[in-house]
């Protein structure tokens, strides 16, 4: 299970709907606790794309957050884009793209008037929903 605090979700949230008509992108550091994975820092990451259906972080501010999570102790749990025009599962390109099956891949529908946040765990093509909560 993936647990995100409800500030970080707004967070989330409000960089997704700051970067429309594009989709947003951004990473989770955080740590594992009780066979939990409780995320304690959000990186809100530029779309170097600048796409309304693709998302490549920018190096230099991935690298950033990488070592911020590092530094902290903790571990990268994972990443998150929107689908500003689509729902809130893996594209086919999100399934071939997904490198690291130790990674929660979150995604972010904003296509209906309620936004939609889920996890999903893509291993060799295969995609899991997983559980989050939000807190």
């Amino acid at each position: 299970m993936l647990k995100l605090k409800k500030e970080d979700y707004e967070k989330i949230l409000e960089h997704a709907k700051a970067g429309l008509p594009n989709e947003a992108c951004g990473l989770l550091g955080g740590y594992e606790e009780n066979g939990n994975q409780i995320v304690t820092d959000v990186y809100l990451l530029r779309n170097v794309d600048e796409s309304r259906e693709h998302f490549s972080m920018e190096p230099a501010e991935q690298l950033a957050a990488i070592k911020d999570i590092r530094s902290k102790g903790r571990t990268l749990l994972g990443n998150f884009h929107s689908h500003p025009e689509s729902p809130s599962r893996p594209s086919k390109e999100d399934i071939r793209l997904a490198y690291d099956s130790k990674m929660h891949y979150l995604i972010l529908s904003l296509m209906e008037e309620q936004p939609v946040l889920n996890s999903f765990h893509i291993e060799k093509g295969n995609v899991t929903k997983e559980e989050l909560t939000i807190e």
